[in-house]
């Protein structure tokens, strides 16, 4: 059973959790050529292939408001795929705002991207089949993958494999925030315009006196027609990123002609979710466009209870 919980916050590295015999683990691997703490990847690859092709890999982004959270956090997300025997996966670890404002968060997470084609044929790994899935700020910057594989000025220059794509070959998005900049217009817990917000810290500006940045801080300001198909999934009742978010940027990409579907939790909060149809929709999305499995996906409202 997948849980797919918000990260809370978390500014130690966590000790390694313990994994299935049937998957081998390669932990706080460095991607960025640095000694950074959390410029570091864990990467996961089952014992027992389901054959002898080059995997795709599933790459994991934690949640924690850009100021906490932690890699570990998502590699229990991560387990169950890896031990179907049909995909690698790697959780990614990138600097938080005390450390370093945006777009630093964004170029850690594409140099790893990079070391992992940049490593493709050591661990048998599929270059071009590379999904991603993240939660919360972690969705946030997983939809920046999807939407910025063009954009230059967000690719930085980190790691040995700058020559290397960073593109990503499909997205799967929880809650993740998606116009900085229409965060405020909705009620919720945070005040996401003030100063101390977990979207102006990360700025290192308030976010409407920078206007500027924060379009360039938003996946939405990115989206065009080639970017790669997107899975969201959104609680209606989610207190600290407003669902009009994904409702924004579902509208956005399927206006550019993106494949999009969003998932809808109703009353369900911000991560939590008790549904397990919840994960089998992800499952079936990784499945369609890393594996080439038949599926169709549309918009859905399901109830936040198991059935």
């Amino acid at each position: 059973m997948i849980l797919w919980t918000a990260s809370g916050p978390c500014r130690g590295q966590a000790p390694p959790p313990r994994v299935p015999d049937a998957i081998e683990a390669f932990w706080d691997v460095p991607y960025a050529e640095t000694d950074h703490p959390r410029q570091r990847l864990d990467l996961l690859l089952p014992k027992n292939r389901s054959g002898d092709k080059p995997l795709p890999v599933i790459v994991a982004v934690h949640g924690g408001a850009w100021l906490g959270g932690n890699k570990r956090d998502v590699v229990g997300a991560l387990v169950p795929l890896m031990a179907s025997g049909k995909y690698a996966g790697a959780s990614i670890g990138y600097r938080l705002s005390q450390d370093a404002i945006w777009p630093a968060q964004i170029h850690d997470c594409k140099a790893a991207l990079r070391w992992l084609r940049g490593n493709a044929e050591r661990y048998n790994l599929d270059p071009d089949r590379i999904g991603v899935i993240g939660f919360s700020a972690g969705g946030h910057l997983a939809a920046m993958l999807g939407t910025s594989g063009d954009v230059k000025e967000l690719e930085g220059d980190l790691g040995r494999f700058t020559d290397r794509s960073s593109r990503v070959t499909c997205v799967v998005d929880f809650f993740g925030p998606t116009d900085f900049l229409t965060m405020g217009d909705h009620p919720g817990r945070i005040e996401h315009d003030a100063d101390d917000s977990p979207e102006s810290r990360l700025l290192g500006s308030a976010v409407k006196a920078d206007e500027a940045k924060a379009r360039q801080a938003s996946p939405i300001t990115f989206v065009t027609p080639d970017d790669a198909p997107f899975l969201i999934v959104h609680g209606t009742n989610d207190p600290l990123v407003p669902h009009p978010q994904s409702v924004e940027f579902r509208d956005a990409l399927r206006k550019a002609g993106v494949p999009v579907a969003l998932l809808t939790v109703e009353g369900g909060g911000h991560g939590g979710f008790r549904n397990p149809a919840i994960g089998r929709q992800v499952g079936d999305f990784f499945a369609a466009y890393l594996l080439g499995e038949k599926a169709d996906f549309e918009d859905r409202t399901v109830p936040n209870v198991a059935p």
